[in-house]
Parts: C-alpha cells; sequence; structure tokens
C-alpha cells in the first residue's frame, strides 16, 4: 500500500515526495519488456534493477507498468462545458470532470485541444476559448488537476476572428501546440457530402434541403477566407517556435502546402496518399486512437489500420475518447497483422507525443524521467488501470 506524505495539507510532489520502489512489475521501456523493479526519487525513475525486492516495495504482482500517456490532441473538455447542445457548464466543474476522465484512461500530461474560430454559425466557441484557458491555469495553480494539462490551439482557417483569438491566447504559458485546421463540408475531413448530409441529417432531424443549402451559403461566404487566415496563424506559431501541426490532410497538395510553411506534423490525415506524402516530407502522422477501436474513421476517411500496416503513423491520439489510447495501444500490440510488439505499440502513446510536443523529460520509463506512470493489468484482452503516479506521487 501506497503511503503518501503531507505538507501543509497537500500531497508532496517531485523534489519532496518520499521515495519508494515498485516491484515484481512488466515494466514496458521503449524497446522491451523488463521485468524487476522500478526505483522512485525526487518524482524521477532513480534505477531500473532486475527482481524483486523486500517487503516495503509495492508489489505490481505481474502487472504492466508503463509511462504515463501523453495525449497531444482531445476535443473532450468542450463536451464538458457544452454537455447537452445549447447548456453550458460552470468551468471549474467542466474541468474537473474532463480530468477525472484523462486521468481515468491513463493519460498524465494532456493537451486540450480547444477551437480557436469555427467554420459554422457558432458563436459560443468563440466565447468559450479564453474562459477555459482560464480555469485550466487557475485549478493547475491550485494543484486540483491530477493530469497535467496543456493547452493545444486548433485554429479554423475559415473564420476571420481566428487570427485576432489566436494572438490573444498563444502566449498564455500553457499553450503549447497550435494546428491549423478548414473544416468547410467538401474538403478535408467532410469530403464526401452525401455522407456529412446524412450524419447532420441523423443528428438534428433537419430536412436534406435544408442542410444542403445551409452548406452552399458557408462554401461561397467561407472558402476564401483561409488565404489569409491561414498564413497568419502559421507566422504566429512559427515566431513562437511551437510546434505546428496540419490537420486532416486529404490531398497531396494539402501536405505539400504544410512542408512549405515548415509544418512538421499532419494529423489525422484522411487518405493513404496524404499519409504517404507526410512521410515522403518527413512529417511525422499522428493518428486517431478512436479509429483504431472503432475499426475504422466515423467519418468515412482512411482507416488507421490501413496507415499502421504501411508504418504510417508515429503518434496516436485520443481525439474524442480519453481511454481509447491505452485500448487501442493494446489492440495493435495483440494484432498480428501489425508488426508492433507492445513496446513499440506503446511508444505511440508515450515517447512520440511527448518528444512530438518538445517534452523530453517523461514518455519513457528510464533513469532521469519523471516518474508519470500507469499500472495496467488485462482481462479477457481488455487493459484496464489499477493505478496512476504523477511525479512519483499517487493520483489515482
Amino acid at each position: 500500500m501506497l503511503v503518501e506524505t503531507f505538507q501543509n495539507g497537500e500531497p508532496r510532489q517531485g523534489a519532496d515526495a518520499e521515495p519508494f520502489v515498485i516491484t515484481n512489475a512488466k515494466i514496458v521501456l521503449a524497446d522491451k519488456i523488463f521485468e524487476g523493479s522500478a526505483v522512485i526519487e525526487d518524482g524521477r525513475i532513480a534505477a531500473l534493477e532486475p527482481g524483486r525486492t523486500g517487503s516495503s516495495a509495492i508489489d505490481l504482482g505481474g502487472d504492466y507498468l508503463l509511462p504515463g500517456l501523453v495525449d497531444i490532441h482531445t476535443d473532450h473538455f468542450e463536451k464538458h462545458v457544452f454537455p447537452r447542445p445549447h447548456v453550458r457548464w460552470d468551468y471549474m466543474r467542466a474541468a474537473l470532470s474532463h480530468d477525472a476522465q484523462i486521468i481515468g484512461g491513463g493519460v498524465t500530461t494532456v493537451f486540450d485541444s480547444l477551437c480557436v474560430g469555427v467554420s459554422s454559425e457558432d458563436n459560443e466557441r468563440a466565447e468559450i476559448l479564453g474562459p477555459m484557458i482560464d480555469v485550466l491555469e487557475r485549478a493547475q495553480a491550485g494543484g486540483m488537476l491530477r493530469a497535467e494539462h496543456f493547452v493545444h490551439l486548433r485554429c479554423e482557417v475559415v473564420d476571420p476572428r481566428t487570427p485576432e483569438l489566436t494572438a490573444a491566447n498563444i502566449d498564455r504559458p500553457l499553450v503549447r501546440v497550435v494546428s491549423v485546421m478548414e473544416h468547410l463540408p467538401g474538403l478535408r475531413q467532410s469530403r464526401d457530402i452525401d455522407q456529412y448530409v446524412n450524419r447532420l441529417q441523423k443528428a438534428g432531424g433537419e430536412s436534406e434541403t435544408i442542410i444542403r443549402d445551409r452548406i452552399a451559403r458557408m462554401v461561397a461566404e467561407k472558402s476564401d477566407i483561409g488565404r489569409t487566415v491561414r498564413p497568419e496563424i502559421v507566422a504566429l506559431a512559427r515566431s513562437r517556435g511551437l510546434p505546428l501541426l496540419s490537420h486532416d490532410d486529404t490531398d497531396v497538395e494539402h501536405v505539400d502546402l504544410a512542408a512549405y510553411e515548415g509544418v512538421a506534423i499532419s494529423e489525422f490525415p484522411c487518405t493513404l496518399e496524404a499519409a504517404r506524402e507526410a512521410r515522403a516530407r518527413a512529417m511525422l502522422i499522428v493518428g486517431g486512437a478512436p479509429n483504431i477501436v472503432r475499426g475504422g474513421s466515423q467519418s468515412g476517411n482512411v482507416a488507421v489500420r490501413e496507415l499502421l500496416e504501411e508504418r504510417l503513423v508515429d503518434i496516436l491520439a485520443s481525439d474524442y475518447v480519453p481511454r481509447s489510447m491505452l485500448d487501442a495501444a493494446f489492440l495493435i500490440a495483440d494484432d498480428e497483422a501489425f508488426d508492433y510488439d507492445l513496446p513499440a505499440s506503446i511508444r505511440l502513446v508515450t515517447k512520440a507525443p511527448a518528444e512530438a510536443a518538445g517534452l523530453t523529460d517523461r514518455g519513457e520509463i528510464t533513469q532521469g524521467r519523471r516518474a508519470d506512470l500507469i499500472r495496467v493489468g488485462t482481462h479477457e484482452g481488455h487493459p484496464f488501470l489499477k493505478a496512476v503516479w504523477r511525479q512519483g506521487r499517487r493520483v489515482a
């Protein structure tokens, strides 16, 4: 049983945390599974030792010890702010609920992907951006969050307000990643207009005629806006040295544009051709973990399975289901169709996203790295979380 030390009523963290040992574990390293013990001191991995240690150690009973997952893209916070259409929840309570699901998915570092601008006529999403970052800053400073939260600004280039909103928030300390996206129907993610209309009909019950008329007006009004907005967003991100992602690349030309702009990461490519071009351009490729768990894309785009078969995925992100990363990593390792053992699949959700985001202190169980760790058991092929430590402190 873990005994925590408290100071001024708060759990000690980092250098103040008591040293401890985790033993009898299958420790998933970057390149192999090591059966033994991990020594934790000052919130970091002090040593890895073979075999079992004494009775004072935390005995995992042969469970897996993994690095805490690193999620470079999740839209999940917004879903807690709007738990139902047109119902806006208290921001702090939404942040705490969101954090509980993040840590419950084994994610110890999360990049909350907050929408900057919109492709639709929804003004509420512009209104909530600043308050959402405000509350994350307050909650994190107050020790209220169990995962470490950063912000990923996902910038909609067909909204003329996007440059102003980006400029107003990009210098905030939590902002670490920027992506450019374009969600007009008929382009990129929603290229198949018929499928897009069908999804909207099922969601809202409107007639096909009304939906198609609205789409036609939106495309006519907004299709040229991105030509000026996108370069402004790219310039803002590059001037601050932030990692820059291109969202939903579909055509080879989309990838070529991103490469010209200095984008290093193609996020959720929608076609095999776009992913191949991204690899040819030496770009990292992010796939959606829910795509793996579901067995395909919810938008009718390329299955991540096809990308994995050609080694065209470097990182997996949760996108909209926080625990999908843990499920996807084990599904990939268990599938003989893929040439991924468990260490390789775990890298997709730990080491690779951490390094892509510029975080070199976590994402791998090795001496000197942060003791962001998760204990995982399996039953009937399903991984399940048993414990989470962040910087050597038990948080779940």
